[in-house]
């Protein structure tokens, strides 16, 4: 007799809570002229000179060094098993489905450990899946997508 007591406030409760919650109290706001509105968007042109200053982006070569091999890192989202798999150039891995091949790892003469770009290809039984340079610190800018599984460069391998 209790429960059904209990349940009874509960769910009597239970519907009134929305009823309470759907209370909404608004305040008008003020509306602004559209001359004053304009005139904070509008701006003063600057003054044109004769002379033109020109500056041009350029992007810098970095050098870079050719390793006989490299490091990647293999993860399997379906089975959360992560393999980190040391290739030398031109040699393939296998993990479950997929192959994967390092054709080419190079790294900055000035900072070998800081960064890699790992040219890969990366099989399945459906074919290729990925194929490209790869950076160690920026895996995203040329990610592989899958949906089971995740590979990205480490590091390269050098003496």
């Amino acid at each position: 007799m209790r429960s059904i007591f209990l349940s009874t406030i509960m769910g009597g409760a239970l519907l009134a809570a929305p009823v309470v919650a759907q209370e909404i109290v608004t305040t008008p706001i003020e509306e602004i002229p559209l001359d004053e509105l304009i005139g904070q968007l509008t701006t003063t042109p600057i003054e044109e000179t004769e002379e033109f200053v020109t500056t041009s982006t350029e992007a810098v070569r970095q050098q870079v060094a050719t390793a006989s091999g490299g490091e990647l890192r293999i993860l399997d989202k379906l089975t959360g098993q992560v393999s980190d798999v040391s290739l030398e150039s031109g040699q393939t891995a296998t993990l479950g489905f997929l192959s994967v091949k390092l054709n080419e790892c190079r790294y900055p003469i000035d900072n070998p450990s800081g960064d890699a770009f790992a040219q890969i290809i990366v099989r399945n039984n459906e074919g290729t899946l990925f194929s490209g340079w790869m950076l160690a610190t920026a895996p995203a800018l040329n990610a592989m997508d899958h949906p089971r599984y995740d590979v990205w460069a480490l590091r390269c391998s050098t003496s």
